[in-house]
């Protein structure tokens, strides 16, 4: 009983990750990894949950297979998936904002609560492609410019023509993205071919590229699309397991961690 009290405590994002290390070593039945993990099944069920509504993997009956054919969960849908995980990683992002800076900030909900913490901020000037981030920052004192283009009805974010011809006018001190995956070497996964482009544009055109993505998102399903990110792009992430984190390490990817301490070399 003491381990399944154990196991239940452990931090969400680390425990998401168990998981999906073990749906990948060929563990796949809720009761078997209700054991591995040492949480309840009832748990394992909701922590399947969640990392279906994020892609990661697919629901089976009695348990769940690794990976999913990739599908783009509705904007609504992502606000209520891993929200303590996002505001810890929105909350690590926002430090590295100085005074007078001029920043990219990509749609989407962890992206949101970055802005959340930008609020108060004054002497900023934030570029963004989401209709959400732009109206949180609507009422606030930081300049805000939305770049326009095609909205994406799942994300509300723009793409397109538009989107990359503004990005291209400006250069930015960091880009924060969003993402539907992230590797250590492909860089971010998207949906379309259009939100890739459009953010490999905005990574481009910043002196530093800064990728926000909880646990779940590192060993997330194929995508359609990815964005190449330049050399020495940063992590913010909540991920703490060592063995998924060296690839990134190797890869020569700053990591910041978001409540947890990454472990160093």
């Amino acid at each position: 009983m003491s381990d399944l009290r154990a196991g239940m405590h452990r931090g969400r994002g680390q425990r998401l990750s168990e998981i999906v290390r073990l749906l990948h070593s060929g563990v796949t039945r809720v009761e078997d990894l209700a054991v591995a993990v040492k949480i309840s099944e009832s748990t394992v069920r909701r922590d399947l949950a969640s990392l279906e509504a994020e892609g990661a993997i697919a629901r089976t009956y009695g348990g769940a297979q690794p990976f999913a054919p990739f599908r783009e969960t509705l904007l609504h849908d992502r606000m209520s998936v891993e929200v303590e995980a996002k505001t810890r990683i929105g909350a690590a992002a926002a430090e590295l904002v100085e005074d007078g800076s001029t920043i990219f900030v990509d749609a989407g909900t962890t992206t949101a609560h970055l802005v959340e913490c930008l609020r108060g901020r004054t002497d900023l000037i934030v570029l963004t492609r989401g209709l959400e981030i732009a109206l949180a920052l609507a009422d606030s004192p930081i300049e805000v410019i939305v770049v326009g283009g095609a909205v994406s009805s799942s994300s509300h974010g723009m793409t397109g023509a538009v989107s990359q011809l503004v990005l291209e006018r400006f250069a930015v001190d960091i880009a924060f993205l969003g993402c539907d995956a992230v590797h250590p070497e492909r860089g971010v996964g998207e949906p379309t071919i259009e939100e890739a482009a459009t953010k490999e544009v905005a990574a481009r055109n910043a002196r530093r590229s800064v990728v926000l993505a909880h646990a779940a998102k590192l060993t997330a399903g194929a995508v359609p699309a990815w964005a190449p990110l330049p050399l020495g792009w940063t992590l913010v992430t909540d991920e703490s397991s060592e063995a998924r984190l060296q690839p990134y390490r190797d890869a020569g990817v700053e990591l910041i961690a978001a409540g947890a301490r990454l472990q160093e070399r």
